[in-house]
């Protein structure tokens, strides 16, 4: 119980490091903002709140996509329909927090009315952005056992599709996705089976770290697409192990989409290590941060009550 309020506390709070009101999230140089972070006094002196380090459109659309996975649904077709309502119903809510532009367009197309089509959505073969990823962490708390695998893969296709309708996640582009994800296995060694240990740039600073995560983005941007953002947030988590200023280094803090993979770091980072290294001034007044522990309180009881779909 405890990792999960960690998980989706800590999503939270590497959201909104990165993003920092747009400010880092649309800043091109990890080592500008690393400077900038020095002339703040570090993480240690920072206090997350809602007036000066908000939380993006990324943690509220996690937000809701977990508030209709603890819904009353009696099928998977029926949660679904809460994830359309609550989409529907949160797109006007979000403009302040300028959110991914894919989002709000995947969004306003969804047809809460509709019983059975309302989840879908036209097939964009230009789309762009990450926010399928980004509220799909939830979705893994709530599906984790290996016999509800197939749910867990449903449930992330559908869910993402709903916003997020782009090519990578249909078959006849999916080598698209798993050769980007081959060769970066490739690039840290461990695509064979049994090859666990990554190897990492002997200097892998600021700089060079936004050079890689653009290599890995297919739009100049590290952690502009689904593929990337995860990718990114994973490489930070191998890399810094328990280690919280490392992963915000790798994952928050790079001249990308940082809000979008601290997201997911974050997360990741919680439901691994819990709460126990971080600085209490990075979730104590965080935005949402009491809904955030209710969602996660919720997702526990859900995900192991083997009588729910």
């Amino acid at each position: 119980m405890e990792h999960y309020r960690a998980a989706m506390v800590l999503g939270g709070v590497g959201d909104a490091l990165g993003y920092r009101n747009s400010m880092w999230e649309n800043c091109p140089s990890g080592v500008m903002i690393l400077q900038e972070l020095k002339v703040l006094g570090g993480l240690e002196s920072i206090t997350l709140t809602e007036d000066n380090w908000p939380v993006s459109d990324d943690t509220v659309m996690h937000i809701v996509t977990a508030e209709a996975l603890i819904s009353d649904f009696w099928s998977l077709e029926d949660l679904y329909r809460e994830m359309v309502k609550v989409y529907a119903e949160i797109v006007e809510k979000i403009h302040k927090r300028r959110p991914d532009p894919a989002t709000i367009e995947g969004c306003t197309q969804l047809k809460p009315d509709n019983y059975v089509l309302g989840w879908h959505t036209p097939f964009n073969e230009k789309g762009s952005g990450f926010g399928a990823a980004t509220k799909a962490m939830c979705i893994g708390m709530r599906y984790w056992q290996p016999e509800k695998l197939d749910n867990l893969v449903q449930v992330s296709i559908e869910s993402g599709r709903m916003t997020h309708n782009h090519p990578t996640e249909y078959q006849q582009n999916w080598f698209y996705f798993e050769t980007k994800w081959q060769s970066y296995l490739e690039e840290r060694g461990i695509l064979q089976e049994g090859q666990n240990t990554p190897t990492f740039p002997k200097n892998y600073d600021a700089e060079k770290r936004d050079q890689v995560y653009k290599g890995w983005s297919s739009e100049g941007v590290g952690g502009r697409r689904g593929h990337d953002a995860p990718m990114i947030a994973y490489d930070a988590l191998l890399f810094a192990g328990n280690d919280w200023t490392q992963l915000c280094h790798h994952a928050m803090f790079h001249g990308g989409e940082s809000g979008a993979t601290g997201s997911i770091a974050g997360c990741l980072y919680g439901l691994l290590y819990g709460l126990a290294n971080i600085p209490k001034g990075l979730y104590k007044n965080l935005e949402f941060r009491e809904r955030l522990e209710g969602l996660a309180e919720e997702l526990y009881k859900a995900a192991n009550d083997s009588k729910t779909p």
